[in-house]
């Protein structure tokens, strides 16, 4: 392969990488529940469309294709400064620079470090891209291996892979609040599981922790630790797990560390230096199209090539090795990945990075003044807000809703514009579904703590010295 270099001092450079367990019980009995309502639950509300006269291939009792694509392209177009509710950053501007592109098939198909049978492919890139991360992250090149993901889903399956090949009896531990694909990982490898309490911010309940580990001392412990929670943004702190495990009597031949940093892993770095493997962890993952932009879903992976000998397979149709969990893989986004890294810079991210905390405090200040209880974590641009009670408000502000909340996330292309839009349309349906005050707010103190709530209970706490 050849060479691709990023600016300043990051450069790629190619690496050659050193030449399932029986069924385990599911243990836990939230997990349990949890897959029975998978089952009784009722089911989500049938999708709506975006009001396009899409047709059946093949027909042709419809528009043509360009007056279709053009009306969805308009309609996307009109949403944009409407999508508040999710983790996807839409400003980017590179991708008429890379269009050209679309006319390759490119195929990252096995080890993106061996050499490929054939040249539609794009490892330097992705190459490089990993190197950044390494860096990053504080592993010598030497020393990782890793892959670009289809998304953060991918890399927590690949990354409690790893654990569980390493320690094929270890139980799993993870936070209530953990993302949802770290349960699907405990179900697909069929491992032990203990779903670990959380606080009322979403960080991991330690003493609940040691608790678990403690009644389960003997078995290696397999841990994923969120760096960002998806509902409520808060984070796990990695210092105090360790210390737990090592209070526990767990060496570090016994316990597997995975980072799940999916939207995180661009934010905490730099502001404060807490992900790193210069401590015993054993991978980290993040999301390529949350915090740094990308038109398709994509994310890293990156774990200690010690680790990835369990993995790997031989396989001779390509001619090369595979330790991935998809084996074909876009090859498109390592080079969105790598356009969108050497054209932002540390510096820019980190612009980006103190523009998301200054909005994000904007809007939990707006939010507050106005007597709507709010609730922001430290190192968070997710605003955690009481839940709109018009299905129509949160469907036009695209907002995702758990219990009695709502959050909005703080992205880098949601302008203070936005924000101001949002507040606005936000007070004034208040008004409509309180009855200008004669209605109370309903109490969310049990989802996002009493000092954060403004119902007509808490508000009272507010007032009495």
């Amino acid at each position: 392969m050849g060479s691709l270099s990023f600016e300043k001092d990051f450069e790629p450079s190619a690496v050659t990488p050193r030449g399932l367990a029986p069924p385990g019980l599911i243990v836990n009995g939230d997990f349990s529940e949890m897959m029975r309502l998978k089952v009784s639950s009722t089911p989500t509300t049938p999708r709506k469309n975006l009001n396009l006269s899409v047709t059946e291939p093949g027909k042709n009792d419809g528009p043509n294709l360009d007056c279709t694509l053009m009306n969805y392209i308009d309609t996307l177009t009109q949403r944009i400064n409407y999508h508040i509710g999710y983790p996807v950053n839409i400003c980017y501007e590179h991708y008429a620079n890379l269009a050209p592109l679309l006319q390759f098939h490119l195929n990252n198909c096995g080890d993106p470090f061996l050499q490929n049978t054939v040249d539609f492919h794009s490892k330097d890139f992705e190459v490089a891209v990993l190197n950044w991360f390494a860096d990053l992250w504080e592993i010598e090149r030497d020393q990782y291996w890793g892959y670009v993901t289809n998304g953060g889903t991918e890399g927590n399956l690949h990354g409690i892979l790893v654990g569980r090949e390493i320690f094929p009896t270890g139980i799993l531990y993870a936070s209530k609040e953990s993302h949802y694909s770290v349960a699907k990982a405990a179900m697909m490898y069929r491992m032990n599981f203990e779903n670990i309490n959380a606080s009322i911010n979403g960080e991991m309940d330690y003493s609940d922790l040691k608790a678990k580990l403690l009644q389960n001392k003997g078995k290696p412990a397999i841990i994923n630790v969120t760096i960002g929670t998806t509902f409520k943004g808060a984070v796990d702190d990695l210092d105090v797990i360790l210390q737990t495990l090592e209070e526990c009597g767990y060496t570090q031949d016994q316990f597997y560390i995975h980072c799940d940093a999916a939207l995180n892993g661009l934010i905490i770095p730099f502001i404060k230096n807490m992900i790193t493997f210069k401590k015993p962890i054993g991978s980290v993952t993040i999301s390529g199209h949350k915090f740094l932009g990308c038109p398709m879903p994509c994310g890293v992976q990156i774990t200690r090539k010690s680790y990835i000998n369990n993995l790997s397979r031989r396989v001779e149709y390509i001619a090369s090795v595979d330790a991935t969990i998809s084996g074909s893989r876009n090859g498109l986004t390592p080079i969105f990945l790598w356009y969108s890294l050497s054209a932002k810079g540390q510096i820019g991210f980190q612009k980006d990075v103190k523009r998301c905390f200054d909005n994000a405090k904007y809007l939990k200040d707006r939010l507050q003044q106005a007597g709507i209880s709010v609730m922001l974590n430290e190192l968070s641009i997710i605003v955690v807000l009481e839940r709109p009670r018009d299905h129509e408000f949160v469907r036009r502000w695209q907002l995702s809703c758990v219990r009695d909340m709502a959050h909005v996330i703080v992205m880098p292309g949601i302008t203070r514009e936005t924000l101001d839009g949002f507040i606005t349309d936000l007070l004034q349906q208040r008004k409509k579904w309180y009855q200008d005050g004669r209605i109370s707010p309903p109490c969310v103190a049990s989802d996002i703590g009493a000092q954060n709530c403004t119902c007509s209970y808490h508000k009272i706490d507010f007032i009495i010295p």
